[in-house]
């Protein structure tokens, strides 16, 4: 399984987003959706399911409907999809996550501490400050997990 890792679109959808995410068994947004039609685009381009959570700029309907966290099952592995890290209010080793997914910093990041991978993929909308573009695969074969980071834009 390979899913698409993306977060704060921020309103953007890039074609390059929607080329990656055709490709994609899944689609995981970890919030800063900005616009509900991001989410119908993806839901269009994705041959699988699209997870999304709220971020702090979802703040009308319908994104604000959209949960603050999501608990996803990919190929036998748990993986915990949130916005911001710092809300991150559970222990993720003890509750049997794998792998916790967040944006809001808009700077990629990949770090493992105690058996889970923390993953922020960065921010594939509006470039922000110097940063890059940023998303990521995440391959998960037989419960093994496998992060790819992609940089879009340096």
């Amino acid at each position: 399984m390979r899913a698409l890792v993306i977060s704060d679109t921020h309103g953007l959808l890039r074609t390059e987003v929607l080329t990656l995410a055709s490709e994609a068994d899944a689609l995981l947004h970890a919030g800063d959706v900005g616009q509900p039609e991001v989410l119908g685009a993806l839901r269009a381009a994705t041959p699988g399911p699209v997870y999304a959570v709220r971020g702090n700029v979802d703040r009308e309907a319908p994104l604000t409907e959209l949960p603050e966290t999501q608990l996803v099952e990919l190929g036998g592995v748990w993986v915990y999809l949130l916005h911001d890290l710092h809300a991150l209010d559970l222990s993720p080793a003890a509750a049997g996550i794998r792998v916790v997914i967040s944006g809001h910093t808009h700077a990629p990041k990949l770090e493992e501490q105690g058996g889970v991978t923390f993953l922020n993929p960065g921010s594939v909308g509006p470039r922000r400050f110097r940063l890059p573009v940023a998303c990521a695969w995440l391959h998960v074969q037989e419960g093994t997990v496998h992060p790819e980071p992609l940089t879009l834009f340096p």
